[in-house]
Parts: structure tokens; C-alpha cells; sequence
């Protein structure tokens, strides 16, 4: 990651919704294209991959990068742009016990429950369904379908249009029907309850899932067929495909070694169903440390999978192929997280009441001196520092100097980095054995 992009005039909402969340010490859901710095690199490939899936291809991608390297930001900064080509979004974090890989009916579940569009938030899945039914009807009344006629044209156009999926899961159009057939009787509990069916939820109760004429629970091998259907709906609702992160895979490597072994060769089977055309409008991502691609407990246990992920890595970082299976992301240097923490106080004073003020007490050396310090508490490692550097510029020192007129950051604050505020990573790393305070060298 390089120079800094200038900042650009943004909206008052657009800029409170990432400080809010850098504030918080979390990844902003969106506006992430202000802080981009150093992916100049991957956009022109990365940006013709997306429109080969508007288009109706399939990709998948592995990104790589060690804790701090900006996997998730990368991840949603991409989601951001799939979301402006008409993509829907869906972000899933992998856990062992939340939503363990070898069980793909509920990675299927965590996608229909984070499911979002430029239009809606999470959980998307209804309104969607909704403007599929809506296109339907108009496509019928297009076709010359008069009002008598319209239930029967629009039978035949979800038959006809879910005939590939019907193949695989035929229950996927049945409870699509009942869910129909729910709301034209006025019955909003059972099409509630069936549409939470159809997203994979379980202990739907008995008498929704009779009146649909479906049965059971979904499990790992429908969730394939389930895939393709929702795939179908958002493409025919208006939607040109479906942009889906599979976060923190590394976790597989802390499972049993039975769930391990299924879990990879879930992922496995799923990338093999993306390269075979099954799911035209998917572009399929996943994240993870280096050691889960190339250590004994990830990929390169299952050597059909490691096959499949195998990327040469041993040329310069600068030279690595964006068009490539893996992608692996170099993280923050020292100057890479000076560079960011000017940006994000250049964004901030653009909204301050005293703009000047903020530039001047938070000048530029002075953004290097935080960077430095914070990154010491945490051992030197400057790509573990950005998420606490980037709460502590913006909750400690710009709202500080934004509030209070008198104060100076030189003066009036010392760094203190507390056990409390630290992830599991980051308290390893940090130096003092207290985790105490830490002075500013200025």
C-alpha cells in the first residue's frame, strides 16, 4: 500500500459512517472508497472480473494476508464495486461453531441472512423474492396475459425459469409457490414462515412447511441447488449477480480433524461447482492467513484442493498477478499507515467545525508520531496496527481537538493502549507486560 488518494468532497453521512465505525474500531460497511489507498494495483483486473460476472460468468478468488493486512476492508472495498455494477452482497464469517464450512446449509443460511443490495440492507432476501414475483407478473401482462390469466402465466414463467434448478432442488420452486400462495390468502405468519424455509432456516414449524408442501430441513447437498436458485430470483428480479466473501477460512485449521477434512473438501466441491458454470453471476471470494494456504492444517492437507489454490508467490509482491486464483495482500508499512492516518484526518477536518484546527494540532508529524507509537505497543509491527492506530486518531485525538478548543494532543494526550481494547493478536504482540502507557516521542 502506497500514496494516499486525495480526499474528496463526501457527504456529511457518507463521512459519519466510517469515523463512526473507526471510532468503534471496526471496518466501515461502506464508503470505503475514501480510505482506499494502494489498490490501484488490482482494479483494472479485479473491475473486469466483476463485469464478466454482470455479464453471467462465475469467479472465485482467494485472498491472502497476514492479521492486519486490510483482508476484510479489501474484501468489502470489492463488495462496494460489485454493489455499483448490480451485484448483491453477502459477507460470511466462517466459525466453528456460527457457521462451520463442512456444513454449506448453514454458510447457505448466513448468506441469505446477510444478503444486501444497493437498495437494501440485510436481510435483502424478502424484497427480492417480492421484485421476482413482481418482474413475473410483468413479464405475463407483457406477453399479452389479461388479469383471469395472470396466476396461470405467472405458474408458467416460474416453472419455465427454474426448470435448471428444479433438477436439483425441486423444493426451492415449491416453497416459492407456497410463499405466493401464502400471501394471495392473506396468511403473512405462514408466507413469514416459509420464506425463513426457503432461506435455510430451521425449525420452521410443521403446519407452514405442510401447507407448502415441502418437508424437512435443507441440508449440505440442497444448499448447492438452493444457491443456484437464489441466483436465478436476483437475476430475474433486476440484479446481475451475487458477490459473496467467505471470511476468516483460517479458522478451519483450530477445528477437529474429521470437521477440518469435510470443511476442505466443501470448499473444494464449491470452487469445482463455480469453474463448471453452475452458478453463472457468482463471484465467490474467500479470505485467510498464509498459514492456512500453506501450512499442514489448511489447504495443503488436501492436495486436490491445493491443486486448485496453487499460485506462484516467490517473485517481488510488486509483480504479483491480480488476475491469479490467490491473491495475496502485502499490508500496512510504517509509511503505508502514516499515509492512511492523514487521509482519514484530512476526512475529518473536511466535516469539523474548525477544519484548520484539526490540520494544524494533527499535523502531519504528528500523525507519524501516533502511527509509531501505537505500532510500538504492539510489538513494532506496523501491519498488526491499523485498526487500534485509526481508533485512536479518530476517538482520541481529532473528536479531542474537534470539542475542545484548547486542547493540544502534544500536551494533553498520552497514548495508553489497555489489555481491555487489544484482540487476541494484538495482546500478543504488545510489549509491556501490563499493557501500560506508552509515551508520545515528540
Amino acid at each position: 500500500m502506497t500514496e494516499p488518494r486525495p480526499t474528496i468532497s463526501v457527504s456529511a453521512a457518507r463521512r459519519r459512517t466510517v469515523l463512526d465505525a473507526l471510532r468503534r474500531g471496526a471496518v466501515p460497511e461502506s464508503g470505503l472508497d475514501l480510505l482506499a489507498t494502494g489498490l490501484d494495483r488490482y482494479e483494472a483486473a479485479l473491475n473486469a472480473e466483476l463485469d464478466a460476472v454482470a455479464s453471467g460468468a462465475s469467479v472465485f478468488k482467494a485472498v491472502r494476508g497476514e492479521y492486519g493486512s486490510g483482508k476484510t476492508f479489501f474484501t468489502r472495498w470489492l463488495g462496494e464495486r460489485a454493489k455499483r455494477r448490480g451485484l448483491a452482497v453477502a459477507e460470511i464469517q466462517i466459525s466453528e461453531t456460527e457457521t462451520p464450512l463442512h456444513r454449506l446449509e448453514t454458510v447457505y443460511r448466513r448468506l441469505t441472512e446477510r444478503l444486501a443490495t444497493a437498495s437494501f440492507p440485510p436481510s435483502a432476501l424478502r424484497p427480492v423474492v417480492d421484485s421476482w414475483f413482481y418482474a413475473l407478473e410483468e413479464d405475463a401482462l407483457a406477453a399479452g396475459a389479461d388479469e383471469d390469466d395472470l396466476p396461470d402465466e405467472v405458474e408458467k414463467l416460474l416453472t419455465a425459469r427454474l426448470a435448471e434448478v428444479s433438477r436439483h432442488a425441486p423444493s426451492f420452486a415449491t416453497a416459492l409457490r407456497g410463499y405466493r400462495s401464502a400471501l394471495t390468502d392473506g396468511d403473512e405468519a405462514t408466507a413469514a414462515a416459509v420464506l425463513a424455509w426457503l432461506g435455510g432456516q430451521p425449525h420452521v414449524a410443521a403446519a407452514a412447511r405442510r401447507s407448502a408442501g415441502v418437508r424437512g430441513d435443507l441440508d449440505h447437498f440442497g444448499a448447492f441447488g438452493f444457491l443456484q436458485g437464489v441466483l436465478t430470483v436476483l437475476r430475474d428480479s433486476g440484479h446481475r449477480g451475487l458477490f459473496v466473501v467467505l471470511d476468516e477460512v483460517e479458522t478451519l485449521q483450530r477445528v477437529r480433524s474429521d470437521a477440518r477434512d469435510k470443511a476442505l473438501n466443501a470448499l473444494r466441491q464449491l470452487i469445482d461447482e463455480v469453474h463448471s458454470g453452475r452458478f453463472p453471476g457468482l463471484y465467490l471470494v474467500i479470505t485467510g492467513t498464509p498459514a492456512f494456504y500453506d501450512g499442514p492444517q489448511g489447504v495443503q492437507r488436501l492436495a486436490p484442493l491445493a491443486q486448485r489454490l496453487a499460485t506462484d508467490l516467490t517473485t517481488d509482491p510488486r509483480f504479483d498477478n491480480p488476475r491469479a486464483v490467490q491473491l495475496r495482500l502485502p499490508g500496512f508499512t510504517q509509511e503505508s499507515l502514516i499515509g492512511l492516518g492523514t487521509t482519514i484526518r484530512d476526512l475529518y477536518a473536511e466535516g469539523a467545525g474548525a477544519p484548520d484546527r484539526v490540520k494544524a494540532l494533527a499535523d502531519d508529524a504528528y500523525v507519524a508520531d501516533l502511527a509509531r507509537a501505537v505500532g510500538g505497543a504492539l510489538g513494532g509491527k506496523a501491519g498488526v496496527a491499523p485498526r487500534l492506530f485509526l481508533k485512536k486518531l479518530v476517538g482520541d485525538v481529532l473528536d479531542r481537538v474537534d470539542q475542545f478548543e484548547d486542547f493540544d494532543p502534544r500536551r494533553h494526550y498520552r497514548l495508553t493502549v489497555t489489555s481491555g481494547e487489544l484482540t487476541d493478536v494484538e495482546r500478543n504482540l504488545a510489549t509491556a507486560v501490563s499493557a501500560g502507557d506508552i509515551d508520545l516521542d515528540v
